[in-house]
């Protein structure tokens, strides 16, 4: 269900945009304000998903309603209904936060298609800082060995910049823990990041989950839908493994470095995106090119800084303090006993060969945590974390 609040003076106007919405959706819920004062009251007490507000009205105008709104609840969008005379004042309300503006009388579907856009844009949104709570909570990168120290101290440096960062590494080697710092140090990490994972989308599905789509772009598309560029306007979106991304997309990502610009399948219209791109690859990138398989400029647009994770076995001295850290991690998360790793057993696990790099590790201390006895002795890494 979405929750619509329309704030119109007018009220043949209201009634119009109250019933368009109303039968277009019937998830919609639609309510009505007839005045600016009335209509910050309302937003105070409930949440919505939308807000469509007149500009010019009596007690409180659109654009005091709209800088009042975004002081309480920035993230609900605003479609702000302007009059033939208000046009400035409407592009304006942009700059101060508004989604979007429509005029009088309005175009029906130009109306439908801004509120499902805004609708969309919201529920981007919202599962982001859900997305972020979980980040700032489970994601920290541990371990003091001068390869994981040259990391921090790059990022220290490069974080405050909007320049490209290509990362590298091995599977398992928390390539995505760098681009969570590089992102939350950084000047936007008050906006989105979103991460997409290119190798787990389909070929044919990746450049309409990048970029968005329109109504009809292709057969299972029945409404638009913003992309995952779109949704990290202002923010950081964060491709993994782009080394398994198809050409035609790679065609579009680099227009949208060179540009700032992208336009949905299905439509030649162009949407201006300001968002920070950072990549990631377990692929030689540069034996990719000699393929053909991905394009040479793609690759120095991304590559300004790059940054290459080490493997687990290439940072040997970090496994104690991983261990500690899985270890207090896994107890709160299974609601069970904290369990202390014996020296011996802590110096076996530090001499295996770790293929799987620092995943394969947590896996291994939650099996021993669960498995083993009191103390996880150097007896019970033998007989459950048998390499």
């Amino acid at each position: 269900m979405s929750r619509i609040l329309v704030i119109e003076d007018e009220a043949s106007i209201r009634r119009v945009l109250v019933k368009i919405l109303s039968e277009e959706n019937d998830t919609y819920t639609v309510e009505e304000a007839e005045d600016g004062l009335r209509g910050i009251e309302t937003i105070k007490n409930k949440d919505y998903d939308l807000v469509l507000c007149d500009i010019k009205m009596p007690k409180m105008d659109g654009v005091e309603v709209l800088e009042a709104a975004r002081k309480i609840k920035p993230e609900i969008p605003f479609i702000m209904i302007s009059g033939h005379g208000d046009l400035d004042t409407a592009v304006n309300t942009m700059r101060l936060g508004a989604f979007d503006y429509i005029s009088k009388p309005p175009d029906l579907n130009r109306l439908l298609t801004t509120v499902r856009n805004a609708l969309d844009r919201k529920e981007l949104v919202v599962e982001n800082k859900k997305l972020k709570k979980k980040v700032s909570k489970n994601y920290e990168m541990i371990g003091e060995s001068s390869e994981i120290a040259t990391i921090k101290e790059m990022i220290e440096k490069v974080a405050p910049t909007d320049a490209r960062v290509l990362i590298t590494g091995s599977n398992g080697t928390g390539k995505e823990l760098v681009a969570h710092w590089l992102h939350e140090k950084s000047p936007r990490s008050a906006a989105p990041f979103i991460e997409v994972n290119c190798a787990a989308i389909p070929s044919e599905l990746i450049e309409s989950e990048l970029f968005g789509h329109v109504k009809g772009a292709f057969t299972s598309a029945v409404k638009d839908r913003a992309g995952k560029f779109e949704a990290a306007n202002k923010g950081t979106i964060f491709l993994d493994e782009i080394g398994d991304m198809s050409l035609s997309a790679q065609a579009k990502v680099l227009r949208a470095l060179q540009e700032n610009k992208i336009s949905r399948v299905g439509t030649d219209k162009d949407i201006k995106v300001d968002v920070r791109v950072l990549a990631a690859t377990n692929k030689d990138l540069k034996k990719e090119i000699a393929e053909g398989k991905f394009r040479e400029d793609l690759y120095h647009r991304l590559a300004v800084i790059l940054i290459k994770v080490p493997a687990l076995n290439d940072r040997r001295e970090d496994i104690p303090l991983l261990i500690e850290h899985f270890s207090k991690k896994i107890t709160s998360e299974q609601g069970v006993s904290p369990k202390k790793f014996s020296t011996k057993a802590i110096s076996l696990l530090k001499s295996y060969d770790w293929t799987g790099n620092i995943r394969e590790l947590r896996n291994v201390v939650e099996r021993l945590i669960i498995l083993g006895g009191v103390e996880v002795t150097e007896e019970d890494v033998k007989l459950f974390a048998s390499k």
